[in-house]
């Protein structure tokens, strides 16, 4: 008897296409249930294909998870990077990033526990890509102070950094409390903190050649 999950094995993907199916699959699996309490059987069940296909694409269930959370790292500093890009005035930027930020940790889809409330965060591969994302969004912040401000560079850095901390701690504090705690709320809230500190950085009155 031919089932719509059968049918769906026999279908041939082109190799990307497969792999996209794959990672959302896992992407939803991994969100769900978490690293450990997720197996490779599960993921193709949800993917609707044969465990054999899947080790075609991804060698271990932990290459498949570094994957979706690479991609999850490169969407957030996309994000960070746009955000920083379309406003005018660092008021205006920090809002900004605030919101598309939490937009993105709102999303059911966006798989943002899977790499910021991970099972997996002591895990080094894990652990080099949370730090990398950290250091991607605090030197986008730190370039743009850089741009406004009297800062040296490492000083840029630094608050960036810190800007980006204070995000996503917020970020993990606020996800289990999203019943009783609106995201506006929450950007009002860290918005203010925000800005209240680096609005106390004077301007400068040129603009500097800043390292890339």
């Amino acid at each position: 008897m031919t089932t719509p999950l059968t049918t769906e094995r026999r279908v041939r993907l082109p190799r990307q296409q497969r792999r996209a199916q794959l990672l959302r699959a896992a992407l939803e699996a991994f969100a769900e249930s978490g690293y450990h309490s997720t197996a490779m059987d599960d993921i193709a069940d949800r993917a609707g294909v044969s465990k054999p296909v899947l080790y075609q694409h991804f060698d271990s269930k932990l290459d498949l998870y570094v994957a979706i959370a690479d991609s999850v790292a490169d969407e957030v500093v996309r994000r960070i990077e746009g955000a920083l890009a379309s406003g005018e005035g660092n008021r205006a930027r920090i809002a900004g990033c605030l919101g598309s930020f939490f937009e993105f940790v709102e999303q059911p889809s966006s798989g943002y526990p899977v790499l910021f409330r991970s099972d997996m965060t002591s895990e080094p591969a894990v652990a080099s890509i949370l730090e990398r994302t950290r250091r991607a969004c605090g030197e986008s912040m730190g370039r743009v102070l850089a741009e406004e401000t009297e800062l040296s560079w490492d000083e840029c850095v630094l608050l960036g950094t810190t800007m980006a901390g204070m995000a996503q701690a917020a970020a993990v504090a606020w996800y289990d409390r999203r019943g009783n705690l609106t995201r506006e709320r929450v950007l009002e809230l860290l918005s203010t903190i925000a800005w209240r500190g680096l609005g106390a950085v004077p301007p400068r009155a040129s603009v500097v050649a800043v390292p890339g």
